[in-house]
């Protein structure tokens, strides 16, 4: 997850990015106008249907991806999650890095 400047001061959009972090390829986007569970519920089920199910899931510690309505399915699907440590913001240097302007 990560904000993404508006075309007007103060409007702001969150990105949900998936990238395989071994090739670095960007899997999946959505730029939507809030942060939820179930928007990153679907983004993750799109992907998984079309890549595969990974063994790990990382992401920083929103609250869309700390929710249940994320980690319940991760669960069900036996794939383990990594979170950033807190309050760490590039902790995951390889997303951070294509967010930077």
């Amino acid at each position: 997850m990560t904000k993404l400047a508006g075309p007007e001061r103060g409007v702001y959009y969150d990105a949900y990015v998936m990238i395989d972090i071994y090739s670095r390829y960007i899997v999946s986007v959505y730029v939507q106008t809030t942060e939820s569970g179930p928007l990153a519920v679907e983004l993750m089920r799109e992907v998984f249907a079309v890549h595969g199910i990974p063994h790990v899931v990382h992401a920083d510690r929103g609250t869309s991806m700390t929710s249940k309505r994320v980690t319940e399915p991760l669960a069900d699907l036996n794939v383990t999650k990594s979170h950033s440590r807190p309050h760490v913001s590039n902790d995951n240097p390889y997303s951070e890095a294509l967010s930077r302007h």
